[in-house]
């Protein structure tokens, strides 16, 4: 396709992730397993556990497995802060989702981190560190 004229190639390490993620928000593993819990308990009531699809269970296990925040407040506050950052939806939901420790290794994960400094991208992973699994 990415030799049709006016049709762009996706790449993620350029943050060319097509049409479809255009105004798409990304969403935390901590925000999806709030609004799968929020959805679980609201069928509780009118289902069995054995009637949840396995997509969902499997979806809602991963996401709790690698839930780096544990309260909604949290997962709020570590929203809020990497969204005064120059960062894109998807750069947001990577570290949050990812944690790297050093500079390096959030540049190795998340190409498109590179336009920022390695003092600016450490002061951030630092702050990221404060609210890990809080």
């Amino acid at each position: 396709m990415a030799d049709q004229i006016g049709v762009e190639e996706e790449d993620a390490a350029q943050l060319k992730l097509g049409p479809d993620f255009q105004e798409a928000q990304c969403l935390l593993n901590s925000e999806v397993a709030i609004l799968l819990d929020m959805s679980q308990a609201a069928h509780a009531e009118d289902e069995s556990p054995a009637d949840m699809s396995q997509v969902f269970l499997k979806t809602l296990n991963y996401v709790k497995q690698f839930n780096r925040y544990k309260s909604k407040t949290v997962a709020k506050e570590v929203r809020s802060l990497l969204g005064r950052k120059s960062l894109a939806e998807f750069e947001i939901a990577s570290l949050a989702n990812l944690c790297p420790e050093t500079t390096e290794e959030a540049k190795a994960l998340i190409p498109t981190l590179s336009k920022l400094s390695d003092d600016e991208l450490e002061g951030i992973l630092n702050d990221l560190k404060t609210y890990s699994n809080f």
